[in-house]
């Protein structure tokens, strides 16, 4: 099901389910997926960027990588990397 609605790279990071997922701008972690949704993404501009944080990703803090925001259920946060 995940694959068929375009979700890559699936993983569980500590019992959690993240993928990789193209949006219309961007490329995005996407983390806690269940049959509903998710609860937030991380959004990169490039594919390959979110691939290699997903891979390098312990599923502490945010992950690596020049993600550009954090959207979710009342999260909208850009990367304090950028500040």
């Amino acid at each position: 099901m995940l694959l068929a609605s375009g979700y890559t790279d699936l993983r569980v990071i500590e019992g959690v389910q993240c993928a990789v997922r193209r949006f219309n701008f961007t490329t995005a972690i996407v983390v806690d997926i269940d049959p509903v949704g998710y609860q937030r993404r991380y959004c990169y501009e490039h594919g390959a960027d979110a691939r290699a944080a997903l891979a390098a990703w312990d599923g502490r803090e945010h992950p690596p990588g020049p993600w550009i925001k954090c959207k979710g259920g009342g999260v909208d946060l850009l990367n304090p990397a950028f500040a």
